[in-house]
């Protein structure tokens, strides 16, 4: 099964206080094509996968965890030593108000997590390009995030996270191609 390391799969610095960031930040932390629903839509996904490919959906789906880990480290560090003040100010004053400085699985807006942002059909080829096209998703998030800080340690460990992204969406292209394969073999009984 696993073996859990308590080490982060790349390192996560920050500059300085930032709770706006952070708050952008828990769109990967809870949102629809973050980092929890990538890990449990992968995760289920494997128990109606062939057995070609389940492999690859139990180590996509548990490196997810390793970057969900990753996102939490961001966003306490971005918050660790904020007022309420500020807080407040970056439209985190429900959250505080609710969670005081505990991470919550929402979204940027504070939507929280639903099981229905799984995907499943039960379809390995239609779940294999749902699984592409939450990999693009969450890769132009990470740009997006890049693109809102200026934190260049923060933008280091963002731009780790979007590089996995692409390799996952890669990797999640090949299986479909090898299911593709297997479907056009002829079937001697």
């Amino acid at each position: 099964m696993w073996i859990y390391e308590k080490k982060l799969q790349y390192p996560v610095r920050v500059s300085k206080c930032d709770p706006m960031m952070a708050k952008l930040l828990m769109e990967q932390y809870g949102g629809a094509d973050g980092e929890l629903a990538a890990a449990l839509r992968y995760l289920n996904q494997r128990y109606t996968i062939p057995d070609k490919v389940i492999g690859l959906l139990t180590d996509i789906g548990t490196e997810e965890f390793a970057h969900l880990e990753m996102i939490a480290t961001m966003i306490y560090k971005l918050t660790k030593d904020a007022t309420p003040d500020q807080l407040k100010a970056a439209g985190l004053g429900p959250h505080f108000a609710a969670h005081d400085s505990a991470l919550f699985y929402t979204n940027a807006n504070g939507v929280p997590w639903t099981a229905s942002y799984i995907q499943a059909k039960g379809d390995p080829i239609a779940d294999l390009y749902e699984d592409i096209a939450a990999e693009e998703k969450a890769r132009a998030t990470y740009q997006w995030l890049i693109d809102l800080t200026d934190d260049v340690d923060l933008q280091d460990s963002l731009k780790f996270l979007r590089e996995r992204e692409v390799v996952h969406s890669l990797r999640f292209r090949e299986a479909v191609e090898i299911l593709k394969e297997k479907q056009s073999e002829k079937r001697f009984y």
